[in-house]
């Protein structure tokens, strides 16, 4: 059984930093993206960033770019996001993902790519 754990949220003040982590079992995915999202209460889950196997390629959310940084570490089958200089409107749900299709990056900005969803961490800043 595939499970995503994330871990690492909690509350911080505006302008501080979090670190959130993201361990995945039952299956590798060296082979595969990882990304994050996040939803808001009555806003749709959105995307945060994504890396690729290798960790060569990542993408990012626009207002994400400069701020957060995504990286991964393949021998421990993990997934992180660094969250610098946070801001109110940063708080939300943080959901790591991953995509169960080797090598593949099709539409990895969007939810419907993704096969394997954590449970979130809470993320709050306040101001």
């Amino acid at each position: 059984q595939v499970q995503l754990v994330e871990s690492g949220g909690g509350l911080v003040q505006a302008g501080g930093s979090l670190r959130l982590s993201c361990a995945a079992s039952g299956r590798t995915f060296r082979r595969n993206v990882l990304g994050w999202f996040r939803q808001a209460p009555g806003n749709e889950r959105e995307f945060v960033a994504a890396i690729g196997w290798s960790g060569a390629w990542r993408d990012y959310a626009d207002s994400m770019k400069g701020r957060f940084t995504i990286s991964r570490d393949n021998a421990k089958n993990t997934v992180y996001l660094q969250m610098n200089n946070l801001k109110p409107e940063d708080t939300a749900v943080y959901y790591c993902a991953a995509v169960a299709r080797d090598y593949s990056i099709a539409a990895v900005t969007t939810t419907r790519a993704y096969d394997y969803w954590g449970q979130g961490t809470q993320v709050t800043v306040s101001s």
